[in-house]
């Protein structure tokens, strides 16, 4: 079933995925329209992150096709699929950090293995601001809440200036309060134009979702891919 509406920033045109000899989903369809805000839920188990990582390269469909920017991710070489990348950041529910690092030195990491380290320099303290962990610079990941290293795995996306922002299960490891602080600042980049995508099995943070943004909420089943009624 297609679920695509007019031109996408990340497009899946009629994807199939197998593994391990059975097929995890077939014949999906999305779009990630500039400035969309969509939540992708379901059952555990049934393909959500790896849905996810066709969406930003990190896996290649069995069939059908990715677009990542108007281009074919089974067209281009690894250093194309790089170079889209840098326009996607990616939030993880297990966000891993290197903990032998200040948080300032792991959020910066994106720009500085990328050679752009006076841009790291610049936006730095402006976006510990915005995130709420001015004040947790000189601290190793070990040292963090569960709500800061959150925050800190969205720093770290979101300094490379992404077009969209992907991410799996971002509040699954922590309480409703912080959650709630997460979902405020991906409506803030979503309003700032950024396309949004995020997995997630709360609906309460989709229904919390709802009254701040426009969204829309797909379900992933059965190997289909579908629009959610008005039941959440």
């Amino acid at each position: 079933m297609s679920v695509a509406g007019g031109p996408g920033v990340i497009e899946l045109e009629d994807v199939s995925y197998s593994y391990g000899g059975g097929e995890l989903f077939s014949n999906l369809s999305l779009t990630l329209a500039p400035g969309s805000f969509q939540f992708l839920t379901g059952p555990s188990g049934v393909g959500k992150t790896t849905l996810l990582k066709l969406c930003y390269g990190d896996l290649i469909a069995t069939s059908g096709r990715v677009k990542l920017f108007g281009t074919d991710a089974r067209k281009v070489d690894r250093d194309g699929i790089a170079l889209a990348r840098r326009r996607i950041g990616v939030v993880h529910q297990d966000c891993q950090f290197l903990d032998h690092l200040p948080l300032a030195e792991n959020i910066a990491l994106p720009l500085t293995v990328a050679g752009r380290q006076a841009e790291a320099e610049q936006n730095l303290g402006e976006l510990l601001t915005w995130v709420g962990l001015s004040h947790q610079v000189d601290q190793l990941p070990p040292q963090l809440s569960g709500g800061e290293r959150q925050r800190a795995a969205l720093a770290r996306a979101v300094i490379v200036s992404p077009d969209v922002i992907i991410a799996d299960e971002p509040t699954g490891n922590i309480d409703w309060e912080m959650s709630q602080r997460l979902l405020r600042l991906l409506v803030e980049l979503n309003r700032m134009g950024k396309a949004v995508l995020v997995a997630t099995h709360d609906l309460n943070l989709i229904r919390a979702a709802k009254a701040q943004v426009q969204s829309r909420v797909l379900r992933l089943k059965g190997g289909r891919l579908q629009a959610a009624g008005a039941d959440l």
